[in-house]
């Protein structure tokens, strides 16, 4: 399953920051029917994903009947990301093999 969307960069203040690019709502009820053969467990689905030049590999978070995609610092420095920036993203769900 492949999909590309765009989106509002977000930010969730725990002990350390974390940054995430919510999935629309149509891309999350396309991933939602493929969760459970993708998943390793937790509701969580693997995914790669590409952002401008940066190729990475992370799991999608579920929330609130969506999913987060977590940006890690290695992709936001490159990229020039922060709380607030509308980005693009290509993503690809992972399957086990």
């Amino acid at each position: 399953m492949e999909f590309t969307f765009s989106g509002r960069v977000i930010e969730w203040r725990g002990p350390a920051p974390y940054y995430y690019l919510p999935v629309p709502a149509e891309e999350a009820a396309d991933i939602s029917e493929v969760a459970a053969m993708a998943s390793y467990g937790w509701g969580v689905v693997p995914v790669a994903a590409r952002i401008g030049d940066i190729d990475f590999e992370t799991s999608l978070f579920p929330k609130d009947g969506g999913y987060l995609l977590p940006l890690k610092a290695a992709v936001r420095g490159p990229c020039r990301i922060t709380a607030g920036d509308e980005i693009s993203v290509e993503m690809t769900v992972r399957f086990p093999h």
